[in-house]
């Protein structure tokens, strides 16, 4: 009974954080609204303000442990832990593609939509985001560089370059698509990406 209460704050705090994830998706930080967040969940608004004192501190959270974690377990972990990460990151972009319906390109990214709407408004909110991209390009740099030294990509490439240009380009697939509500284009756009990875190949 002890460990059942010490877990209840958690899912709390968790159902909360993928609530306003959720609403955050839909309609924007600057949208979203506090009484869906508690409608979605049941929750009150003691509830909420005991695990995030504002609605700022409620954003942050959901950049760092959701959208954060979906970065990390999507993208940085499975190439940090690829034998072949030029490999990787081909079949990652090809999963995409696959995954990828009408609805998830009209709502976009939950990442690059809060870097458009955000980075200009709200420094600490910038900061925040600023990070899951710096990490995401150093992991992408660290893995082409592995696969570098591993003779699986051009001993010429400037890695970092590459990282960068790779998040970059995912990024505005997915921004250019949202626009057009098109997922033959999105596809189209990645392939595009897949083929600049071939031409890194050794």
């Amino acid at each position: 009974m002890q460990a059942a209460r010490q877990r209840c704050p958690e899912t709390t705090r968790q159902n909360l954080l993928d609530a306003a994830h959720r609403e955050i998706y839909v309609h924007g930080f600057q949208g979203a609204s506090l009484e869906r967040i508690l409608t979605d969940t049941g929750l009150s608004k003691g509830a909420l303000y005991h695990h995030f004192t504002t609605k700022q501190a409620l954003g942050l959270a959901v950049i760092e442990e959701v959208i954060g974690a979906r970065l990390r377990r999507e993208w940085i972990e499975p190439v940090a832990r690829a034998p072949q990460p030029l490999r990787m990151l081909r079949e990652l972009i090809e999963h995409k593609q696959q995954k990828a319906t009408g609805l998830s390109i009209r709502l976009g990214c939950d990442l690059n939509n809060l870097m458009q709407e955000m980075s200009p408004l709200d420094e600490t909110f910038r900061n925040a985001l600023a990070q899951l991209i710096q990490a995401w390009r150093t992991a992408l740099q660290d893995a082409l560089e592995r696969a570098q030294a591993a003779g699986e990509v051009r001993a010429d490439a400037d890695c970092a370059r590459a990282a960068l240009f790779i998040v970059a380009a995912v990024e505005g697939c997915t921004g250019v698509s949202k626009n057009q509500h098109d997922v033959t284009d999105y596809r189209a756009c990645l392939d595009g990406v897949k083929e600049y990875l071939i031409s890194l190949q050794a």
